[in-house]
């Protein structure tokens, strides 16, 4: 049995208020914003039973509109990067937001993340609801998103359906930074990763070739700590891993893409998703941020896996196919994020 209910709303310094909601299955509890779709708090226990929360996240609607790190938060319309914020859909030439060393990020200045959704509950969890009008941050059609989070056992389930009047690329992901000890560093996690192909990335963080992890720093096959790969030659223009691995096609069911674990603590994160890539990304810019009880985040303080669409996908075909969801046609993204511990 989930067991849901409302805490008190939060001021929007833009006018209004933010929704939260807290979902309890006795397993594991999830605090949920209105504003972003946000994932502000996410209790799980440890090997004694002790819960805590392991994603980091603010004090306030004001902190969360400051910050740029998008914790917590659903990005879109499209996540990740779009090279110089430009695509074309025959014929016509479409010019984005641009919020990132030249290129669009996670949907523009003003993407998802910053967006208020309708929330509302499910017997199991909650559902959002958006609305993204036709030219939002330079995107093309009324995109109508529909975000669940749900609770399963152990099972944190995350399901994303969009679809748009007008052809355009659409890739949403769930942006939360996980620290399994709840402290100040994550480089004494252990990462593993199912993949074996991964994007090479030019210095803003868009793909030029996709590359096998054989022999290379970004084999994580064997669950690897994330200290060791500090100042490897593979990770010192990204200050850390920043990468987008990528998943075999499996006609959209989800398959394993790796384990975050923590000896400490002894929790581990498994996920599992139906996104062709997941972006692992060791929060090497974060240190400066805010977060809960005023406190100044540090670098590597969590760690992302970001289920996605192919990276600048509108101008990858060679890598990405075709990545545009035509009017008619449904948008499915569905993660599964498996809590245990040892």
């Amino acid at each position: 049995m989930v067991r849901i209910r409302p805490l008190e709303a939060w001021d929007d310094p833009r006018g209004g208020q933010i929704e939260r909601v807290l979902m309890d299955n006795g397993t594991i509890a999830v605090e949920v914003l209105s504003l972003g779709g946000i994932i502000r708090s996410l209790w799980a226990p440890d090997r004694d039973g002790e819960r805590a929360n392991l994603v980091l996240g603010c004090d306030n609607a004001s902190d969360y509109l400051a910050q740029d790190a998008y914790l917590g938060s659903v990005t879109g319309r499209f996540a990740n990067r779009v090279a110089k914020g430009q695509f074309t859909v025959e014929p016509n030439h479409f010019q984005l937001n641009v919020n990132q060393a030249g290129n669009c990020l996670h949907g523009g200045i003003e993407g998802f993340h910053r967006k208020v959704w309708q929330l509302g509950t499910l017997p199991d969890g909650v559902r959002l609801s958006l609305k993204s009008p036709d030219g939002d941050m330079g995107f093309p059609g009324n995109c109508n998103v529909q975000l669940d989070y749900r609770l399963v056992g152990n099972n944190l389930y995350v399901e994303i359906l969009a679809s748009s009047d007008k052809a355009c690329p659409i890739s949403i992901s769930q942006h939360s930074y996980f620290n399994l000890d709840a402290s100040d560093s994550t480089l004494e996690h252990q990462l593993q990763v199912d993949a074996k192909q991964y994007l090479a990335t030019d210095d803003s963080g868009i793909p030029v070739s996709i590359c096998d992890t054989f022999a290379s720093s970004l084999d994580l096959s064997l669950p690897t700590n994330l200290l060791s790969l500090i100042g490897q030659e593979e990770f010192t223009t990204t200050s850390g891993i920043d990468h987008c691995y990528l998943l075999p096609k499996t006609e959209s069911k989800l398959q394993r893409f790796g384990k975050l674990s923590s000896p400490l603590s002894g929790r581990s994160l498994t996920l599992y998703t139906n996104q062709p890539g997941v972006q692992v990304y060791g929060a090497n810019h974060l240190q400066g941020t805010v977060g809960k009880n005023q406190q100044v985040l540090q670098q590597y303080q969590g760690v992302c896996m970001e289920p996605q669409q192919i990276p600048d996908a509108p101008n990858q075909p060679s890598i990405a196919g075709n990545s545009l969801i035509a009017p008619g046609e449904l948008y499915h993204h569905i993660s599964r994020y498996q809590f245990e511990c040892d």
